[in-house]
């Protein structure tokens, strides 16, 4: 999941430098979308995830 995150941040970056405006923007909100998503994902395994010693 932090890959695909990663992936469409980076995707936005090139897209922004480069002056599209349309798909920085569309980039930029599936990569905030996948960073929420994933965060989200990271704090229930943190609660549910098992105990070692």
């Amino acid at each position: 999941m932090l890959r695909w995150t990663v992936t469409f941040v980076i995707l936005a970056i090139i897209a922004a430098i480069f002056g599209f405006g349309g798909i920085a923007a569309g980039a930029a909100s599936i990569a905030q979308v996948l960073f929420f998503i994933f965060l989200i994902l990271f704090v229930i395994s943190l609660f549910t995830g098992k105990k070692t010693v």
